[in-house]
């Protein structure tokens, strides 16, 4: 695929996002963007868009943190140029959130000190996803992931 320069000439350059079938598994939405922190913004959009497709926008401010969080991770830790981000509807109230990169290197939750500037982040994200997250090692690299519940009475 071709990558797409956005509007502005700055930015994230991407291929557009992908609807995965429903017909074989489970609805998704995912979009390979670079690995630079301007990419962020581009994942919060497919996290939003597909939230929004599936009725599911109470869980839009929890996913933009999670998203942004391993994005961000991805952008310091990650090797080569581009990552992938999914956006998996898993059940009627459950999405999962994921990047996919091209380093092995696992992720791992710490005790940020007061003074720290990062740090926190997974800790966020188990909070945010009830402690429903991971890692799924890959031949090539690694998938992050945090599953969201929207609880309704």
């Amino acid at each position: 695929m071709t990558g797409q320069q956005n509007p502005s000439g700055r930015g994230a350059t991407t291929d557009p996002p992908v609807i995965e079938s429903a017909a074989v598994g489970r609805p998704a939405y995912s979009q390979s963007l670079r690995r630079a922190p301007e990419s962020v913004r581009a994942a919060r959009r497919l996290v939003s868009s597909a939230l929004r497709a599936w009725g599911l926008e109470e869980l839009e401010d929890a996913a933009w943190v999670v998203v942004s969080e391993l994005m961000s991770n991805a952008v310091v830790h990650a090797r080569l140029r581009t990552v992938r981000v999914t956006v998996t509807r898993l059940d009627e109230c459950v999405v999962r959130v994921a990047v996919v990169d091209r380093s092995r290197q696992v992720p791992r939750s710490k005790t940020a000190d007061v003074d720290d500037e990062s740090g926190r982040g997974l800790a966020m994200v188990a909070a945010l996803s009830c402690g429903r997250w991971g890692v799924d090692p890959l031949r090539w690299g690694k998938r992050v992931w945090a599953d969201l519940e929207v609880v309704r009475g």
